[in-house]
């Protein structure tokens, strides 16, 4: 949308008003004169009554002798009466009104040319703000008022209470992240959500034809054999009715052999090694190609990248911090689909699948009861793109000096991956609750306010700071507790950060640092609320009418 639109439909609206205004002085103009016909019609009626009465006294005398000279010269004075001369100077003219240029087939710049011509053509001066013209001074005072009070940034006006509970809050679920959190391997909610992702992993494979009763009569690892499933092997596939509606669409993007078997999510870029490339080799393993390889990422950017791989049959990683892209001699993909968009999704539905079938580890790994490495936190991977700084790794076999990259790759390795990450992010959803909650019973109970004005909106600053400051309490008893812990150690250290609560704060923290400079200044994102919610409104109100249906 460009930027001057609203000002070219004021204009709009500016020249409509200059219509509705002309028009209505042309009405005026029209009464007066019509007034001034019935004047005139008023006297010549009078004047036609005298006459009728002359005329009839005239006749009255018809048993009297007339004067034959009176007869001719009342005769002549009637018809000098009667005689009417009308003169151009007589007739008053009503000028037309201009119009605008308008026709259906018009273009919205075509009719602002014209809006223009007519302005031009009447003294209205078209670059100045149109709504001045349009409001009265009330109106532009009260729309002023409603501006400042509910579409710009305003800093926070929290009193001594609201500091108190979001710090309490905070300290409530710093002490759930230090008791129940941890670090990897030694974390309760961690085993929790292991169990969890083990569950999601065998309830997707059995959607997809998975026979779990079957595996658990051979006394087989579930969770094992569901990965196995989703991964492809053959003495895992299963045999599907052609008839139903799972294999029709499993067909359509793919993942059905000829023989009626499942496929499985195979990718073309799920190497553990790149034996071509001697020093990109030596990088890659079993235990970290899930953080190397672009692909596995469970984010946008895994998302582009493995549709990138699988058009293009290339796999890309993230070496010594740079992005290298190599060919694939063997294309596992299954891509399939009529046109362009069909292939898409079916990139999509093949790079889910396949995350799918790693975020709980591989099965070689799951079934000899080790947990597995797991697929990264969404963008933990860019991690690897900074590979500068020396920091101190006394448990390292190899240098002691490792940087950045390379401290966050053993971190990984040692369990940081997505499931502890949803670990991690009770204590933040739990601090995030209490605050809002608080926040909706103080305003409600101690503050009188109606339900309606309790609703803890993000945009609201109150919400704001107090969310910054609960998260920002979190934040410092995990740092805290990760600095005593850790010995100075910096892997140790990164294994008990939690990572999904400074990410919160930090967003947080650039949210109040942008309304404290905007402060006074117009929120597009509440003026795109409202007018999202007023056009709900009168849709709802069009459709409860019966002139919409849905």
């Amino acid at each position: 949308m460009k930027q001057d639109y609203l000002k070219d439909e004021g204009n709009a609206l500016r020249v409509q008003q200059h219509q509705l205004n002309s028009t209505e002085n042309k009405l005026s103009e029209i009464s007066n004169i019509l007034s001034g016909i019935k004047k005139e019609q008023a006297g010549s009626g009078a004047l036609l009554d005298e006459m009728i009465s002359n005329m009839e006294s005239l006749l009255g005398h018809s048993t009297t002798v007339i004067n034959n000279e009176l007869l001719e010269e009342n005769i002549v004075l009637i018809e000098k009466h009667l005689e009417v001369v009308v003169s151009n100077e007589d007739v008053v003219k009503v000028t037309e009104l201009d119009k605008v240029e308008f026709d259906e087939n018009m273009s919205w710049n075509e009719y602002l040319k014209s809006i223009e011509m007519y302005g031009f053509k009447h003294n209205l001066d078209l670059k100045d703000d149109p709504f001045k013209d349009l409001m009265t001074k009330s109106q532009q005072v009260e729309l002023q008022k409603r501006i400042k009070d509910e579409f710009t940034f305003k800093n926070a006006q929290c009193d001594k209470y609201d500091y108190m509970i979001a710090g309490t809050c905070g300290v409530i679920s710093g002490l759930i992240d230090i008791l129940f959190v941890g670090a990897p391997g030694d974390s309760k909610f961690g085993d929790i959500a292991d169990k969890q992702a083990n569950k999601i992993t065998e309830k997707f494979a059995e959607f997809l034809g998975w026979d779990k009763e079957k595996v658990v009569s051979k006394g087989n690892n579930t969770t094992a054999s569901a990965i196995d499933f989703l991964e492809g092997n053959k003495q895992r596939s299963v045999t599907f009715n052609k008839d139903s509606w799972l294999y029709k669409q499993l067909q359509m993007i793919g993942l059905i052999n000829e023989d009626g078997k499942f496929k499985g999510f195979k990718v073309n870029y799920d190497q553990t090694s790149l034996s071509d490339i001697a020093k990109e080799g030596k990088k890659l393993s079993t235990k970290n190609h899930h953080l190397k390889s672009l692909g596995h990422s469970p984010d946008i950017i895994g998302l582009i990248f493995s549709i990138f791989n699988q058009f293009t049959n290339t796999s890309s990683f993230i070496i010594e911090g740079k992005i290298i892209t190599i060919d694939t001699d063997k294309s596992e993909i299954n891509l399939q689909g009529h046109n362009f968009i069909a292939k898409i999704f079916c990139g999509f539905a093949n790079w889910f699948g396949h995350v799918m079938s790693d975020w709980s580890g591989s099965n070689g790994t799951v079934g000899n009861g080790e947990r597995g490495t797991g697929v990264p936190i969404p963008f933990y991977n860019l991690f690897q793109m900074i590979d500068i700084g020396s920091f101190k790794d006394t448990n390292s076999n190899g240098s002691k000096e490792k940087t950045f990259a390379e401290i966050t790759e053993k971190v990984f390795k040692n369990s940081y991956d997505t499931r502890y990450g949803m670990a991690m992010a009770v204590p933040v959803l739990i601090n995030e609750l209490l605050i809002r909650f608080m926040y909706t019973m103080k305003s409600r109970f101690y503050h009188q306010k109606e339900w309606k004005e309790c609703i803890p909106k993000g945009n609201i600053p109150e919400v704001r700071r107090m969310l910054l400051v609960g998260h920002g309490t979190l934040c410092i008893m995990d740092g805290t507790h990760a600095a005593v812990r850790s010995g100075g150690e910096m892997v140790q250290f990164l294994l008990r950060t939690n990572l999904i609560a400074w990410t919160r704060f930090g967003q947080l923290a650039l949210k109040e640092v942008y309304a404290w400079h905007n402060s006074g200044h117009i929120d597009a994102e509440a003026v795109d609320e409202y007018i999202d919610n007023d056009l709900k409104r009168m849709l709802k109100a069009e459709i409860k009418k019966g002139k919409l249906s849905c």
